[in-house]
């Protein structure tokens, strides 16, 4: 809800298991539960089982997420330096479409799970039909719009004559798609707020594995299939997602399903679509903020040449990997702050955020180590051009460096996201993007001549900036009064 209160909680459909704690697991005990699922009360539980039963599957399915990522650069790094560009060009343009995914996730999550958090079953099931309804209404307009613009926006963005030659096609797709990338991860927050991480990993597994599968298939050509090169990329990707997609609608659909969306939740519900809208506005703005600061990141990297942005897009998908599912943690946390609010716990809340603050520090500190010491072999697996692996070592090595603030920042950025205080994220985003790390690249790439190494070093700069005013902001406790 936003400021205007709703009806009373309805009890008799209570999530609510038992307020009794489990008794102890071994740890594999305990990976076994999180990965077969099962209905929680994460309010009641003992708080570092509740962190590890949600976070866990969230994080493989963050896992299977970046696998898209790392899967279609792979085998299109085999096409050449036009078709990496052709990608990560892309990319920098499907970012907005990801924003306002993301900005739908952030409403998801943390409108049901205060729901559930309340108890009220019933209302978390028309937040999800309210859910769905929007991101169909909002992927109408943006994929039609984006598969019509795609040509003149490459151009925009400094593709040479190659990557448009090869490119133009491969952008349509991706963009006119964007219905299954709103889906995915809208209904995927969806489950996640409903505390049903498990399922939100399945449609993913799913999703992915079907990517695998064609990437190849579709690129190089098998049997009659004529060879598609990086268009059969896109064509993959797009299949896997709306595969997962299917499924996800096929159990809100369920009779047994914990959330069960029915006809009448597809009815346009003005005060729950006004709340949605206002936090995934914010939301989207948020995210938007920083997904365009990499337009601007690109747009600076491309005049150094197609070398250099492959170099970037292979450092960065290989990051990207690490990182998606360091936010799985961060998701736990969201739905954690959401559902303690929700049962008026804000100091379990926050020492929930602190605990996937930890893990996460643990997690990501041990990867960021590994890109740091080692970046040429694991860049090396994705291209052999010499100037295209010193550019990505280089990259990847730097961004690594910043990884040990990035644990942090992410959690706290998602914990004020689930309690629907989605504004002061926004607000550090202005500051730590706009302010301070485009500038910052283009000082030290283009006036002090560092080149494509000044846009890394911004990189590492705006994000550990980003969670060092995160934490400070978060002390303060504000976001624990936020209304939903």
């Amino acid at each position: 809800m936003s400021d205007v209160e709703q009806q009373p909680p309805t009890r008799e459909l209570s999530v609510r298991i038992s307020s009794a704690p489990a008794p102890a697991a071994s740890t594999w005990q305990l990976v076994q539960q999180a990965l077969r699922g099962g209905e929680q009360d994460y309010t009641a539980l003992p708080l570092r089982r509740a962190v590890l039963l949600l976070a866990i599957p969230m994080v493989t399915e963050m896992a299977m997420e970046s696998l898209f990522a790392v899967a279609d650069i792979f085998w299109v790094s085999r096409l050449g330096a036009d078709a990496v560009a052709t990608v990560g060009l892309t990319e920098s343009l499907i970012a907005t479409v990801y924003a306002i995914a993301l900005g739908l996730s952030v409403a998801a999550t943390a409108v049901v799970s205060r729901r559930i958090g309340e108890g009220n079953i019933v209302g978390a099931s028309t937040a999800a039909g309210q859910v769905l309804l929007l991101s169909l209404a909002i992927a109408a307009v943006v994929g039609s719009l984006g598969a019509w613009s795609a040509p003149q926006l490459l151009e925009w963005m400094g593709a040479s004559a190659g990557v448009l030659e090869i490119g133009t096609r491969y952008a349509q797709i991706m963009l006119g798609s964007s219905v299954f990338v709103l889906l995915l991860f809208a209904l995927n927050a969806v489950f996640r707020g409903a505390g049903d991480a498990v399922t939100a990993m399945r449609s993913l597994f799913l999703a992915n594995l079907a990517n695998i599968v064609l990437g190849p298939i579709f690129i190089f050509g098998l049997g009659p299939l004529p060879a598609q090169g990086v268009t059969g990329a896109a064509l993959a990707t797009c299949i896997g997602r709306g595969l997962g997609v299917c499924y996800q609608l096929a159990l809100l659909a369920r009779s047994r399903s914990r959330l069960q969306v029915q006809p009448r939740d597809l009815l346009p519900q003005p005060d729950v679509l006004w709340n949605l809208l206002r936090l995934a506005g914010t939301g989207t703005l948020q995210s938007l903020l920083e997904t365009t600061s990499w337009l601007g990141l690109v747009r600076i990297l491309s005049t150094f040449g197609s070398a250099a942005l492959a170099g970037y897009t292979i450092a960065m998908r290989i990051a990207i990997f690490a990182l998606l599912p360091s936010w799985g943690m961060a998701n736990a946390a969201a739905t954690l702050v959401g559902q303690n609010l929700g049962a008026s716990r804000p100091d379990r809340a926050e020492r929930a955020v602190w605990v996937v603050c930890m893990y996460n520090f643990v997690c990501l500190g041990a990867v960021g180590l590994v890109f740091t010491l080692l970046p040429e072999p694991l860049t090396r697996f994705f291209t052999t051009e010499p100037e295209e692996l010193g550019y990505a070592a280089s990259c990847l090595r730097i961004v690594a460096l910043g990884f040990l603030f990035y644990a942090y920042g992410m959690v706290l950025v998602q914990a004020f996201n689930g309690a629907g205080d989605t504004r002061t994220p926004t607000v550090l985003n202005v500051l730590a993007f706009w302010c301070f790390k485009i500038p910052l690249a283009y000082l030290l790439a283009l006036h002090f001549e560092l080149g494509p190494k000044g846009v890394f070093i911004a990189i590492t700069a705006a994000y550990s900036g980003l969670a060092l005013m995160a934490a400070l902001v978060f002390r303060r406790g504000r976001w624990k009064t936020q209304r939903v």
